[in-house]
């Protein structure tokens, strides 16, 4: 036993005498404590104390704004897996037209006693929302992590990728392609990773293409609706403006831009090249398989339950953004512009 002790402390990063009481189901030990010492059960292959299997060490609440696009229930499924190996129970609640607003839903997760909420993509992404909400909501005691936005005015935990490094890496792919006529599509400005996007565009063409800032955004930024209809409208309009290329701010919204170039008799990637961006589940199969900025959702699932963990267990990191790097993937819709050598 006392060797199982040291084995299941070195994993745990613990004491003994901490195992010890967390095997025992004593008080004292703070959830967080509590969680890692299980897991480091798991890990080494011994069966938890009959008394500790079943016991549930709350609910957590995971809110998303929709499931329509495949990268949620994706980023969904990594955060539901970690907090049920964590011994948690996930809830989860989604955003849909016409149903339930977050704030009701939060509420609705907040009578029923969560240990802690994990929004994502929430209004806490929109600069014109009240932030207020948020901060009602640590004075009810309730920790919380956000995910895919950022917002000065909220004293929280956020997990995001690199949504500027994204649009370098796809403008960066085209030029290299031999395209000068690059467009970006994407959702209403009013979003933070938008306005991110946007910013990391901008610059890359003018570094890397010479244009103007300001021309850039009049002319290649198109917004429309994080939609494939949305796409498919703002790659029309970019197309009209003589670009080669799309940039999208999603896969759904790429799928639209494909739709677009082929409506007018062109082909992807022979005329128009397009870019999407999530890597979601299957978007490697469409015709063309797709090539787009693959969002780390795998690490920043993890990283969004263990910064949740950590809030819950009193050692919160207040106003602080860990950012994740997206990774390029190519595949077939780009290639190199009409007429032109691609860049050695």
């Amino acid at each position: 036993m006392t060797a199982r002790l040291a084995d299941i402390a070195a994993q745990a990063g613990v004491s003994e005498a901490t195992v010890s009481r967390v095997l025992n189901g004593k008080p004292g030990v703070a959830a967080a404590t509590r969680q890692s010492v299980l897991a480091a059960l798991d890990v080494l292959g011994y069966e938890r104390p009959v008394r500790l299997r079943q016991r549930s060490a709350g609910l957590v609440g995971l809110i998303t704004p929709e499931l329509e696009n495949p990268i949620f229930p994706a980023l969904a499924q990594v955060v539901v897996q970690a907090l049920t190996r964590q011994g948690y129970t996930p809830v989860l609640a989604t955003q849909t037209p016409g149903g339930s607003t977050e704030d009701e839903l939060t509420e609705m997760l907040v009578d029923r006693g969560v240990s802690g909420i994990i929004y994502v993509s929430g209004l806490h992404a929109d600069t014109t929302a009240d932030t207020r909400r948020y901060e009602r909501l640590r004075g009810q005691g309730v920790p919380f992590v956000l995910v895919d936005g950022f917002s000065p005015s909220i004293a929280a935990p956020f997990i995001s990728p690199d949504d500027r490094a994204a649009a370098r890496l796809a403008v960066t792919h085209l030029v290299s392609l031999g395209h000068t006529r690059i467009g970006l599509a994407l959702g209403p400005r009013r979003f933070v990773p938008v306005q991110r996007k946007i910013e990391g565009f901008v610059r890359a063409t003018k570094e890397l293409l010479d244009l103007p800032s300001d021309e850039v955004e009049h002319d290649l930024v198109q917004h429309s609706l994080y939609t494939l209809e949305g796409g498919q409208a703002a790659a029309s309009t970019l197309l009209d403006r003589g670009c080669t290329a799309v940039v999208c701010a999603s896969d759904m919204m790429a799928l639209g831009a494909v739709r677009a170039v082929r409506e007018r008799g062109l082909d992807v990637p022979k005329d128009v090249s397009v870019v999407g961006f999530d890597d979601s589940p299957l978007i490697a199969f469409t015709d063309p398989p797709l090539t787009t900025i693959r969002k780390p959702v795998h690490a920043m699932g993890q990283a969004a339950v263990h910064t949740l963990l950590e809030e819950m267990g009193g050692t919160p990191a207040p106003q602080s953004e860990f950012v994740f790097m997206p990774e390029l993937v190519v595949r077939g819709s780009t290639a190199s512009s009409p007429g032109v050598r691609p860049r050695p």
